[in-house]
């Protein structure tokens, strides 16, 4: 998706939803994009705050333009939906910083962020899914399921690996990754090589969790 930080909703939490800082050893371009960002979302945040405006009410409404977006695919609006795909990524981000800079980080509001970005994700894939199999694309089907399988696995190899006490932020293609080539996917139009690029990196994301795990399990 680590107290609600920055990019929240973009990296570091049991499910990939950072609303607890974790320290870990290994580099993510997830993570260097929320340290960069926090400069430009912390004043947003302050803002929003001054608004009386509450994180989970991001986040909801991130949830809701990421299905809109799904929507919009099914119909064959794909440039509109990468519009709202990207918006929805916008309250992601915000409301992470937003919690934090107004002292509204809970425990509810982490899972709450976490469980939405699930289905969010799952929204759209499962939209293109269905658009591909309309036009008869059944390779590009098949490369949609694969990609939502490994978006699964990967926030819950994080999420298991967490509830066993190992940290597990590690990893070539988390959410936001995956969410930048969704867009410039629905952008482009150039699925066959966006849905790959995520069908592949997702899945061996998910095995490099696996092997980490192992690795650390070894230690302790």
């Amino acid at each position: 998706m680590d107290g609600k930080c920055a990019l929240q909703g973009f990296g570091n939490s049991p499910g990939e939803n950072p609303r607890h800082e974790e320290s870990d050893r290994h580099w993510t371009f997830s993570g260097w994009t929320k340290t960069k960002a926090k400069g430009f979302l912390d004043p947003v945040a302050g803002l929003l705050h001054r608004t009386g405006l509450h994180p989970n009410t991001l986040s909801i409404a991130g949830f809701v333009l990421s299905v809109a977006s799904g929507i919009a695919i099914a119909g064959g609006y794909i440039a509109l939906a990468g519009w709202l795909f990207l918006l929805s990524g916008s309250f992601d981000a915000l409301d992470g910083a937003l919690a934090r800079t107004a002292g509204m980080e809970t425990r509810f509001g982490a899972f709450l962020d976490s469980f939405l970005d699930r289905y969010a994700d799952a929204s759209v894939l499962l939209a293109l899914i269905y658009w591909f199999s309309l036009h008869g694309h059944h390779g590009l089907v098949v490369l949609s399921a694969s990609a939502l399988l490994g978006s699964v696995m990967v926030s819950y190899a994080r999420a298991r690996a967490e509830g066993l006490g190992v940290s597990c932020s590690i990893g070539l293609f988390t959410r936001l990754e995956r969410f930048l080539v969704v867009v410039l996917t629905l952008f482009t139009g150039q699925f066959l090589a966006g849905i790959t690029l995520l069908a592949v990196l997702s899945n061996l994301t998910a095995v490099q969790r696996l092997r980490h795990v192992y690795k650390q399990s070894r230690r302790i």
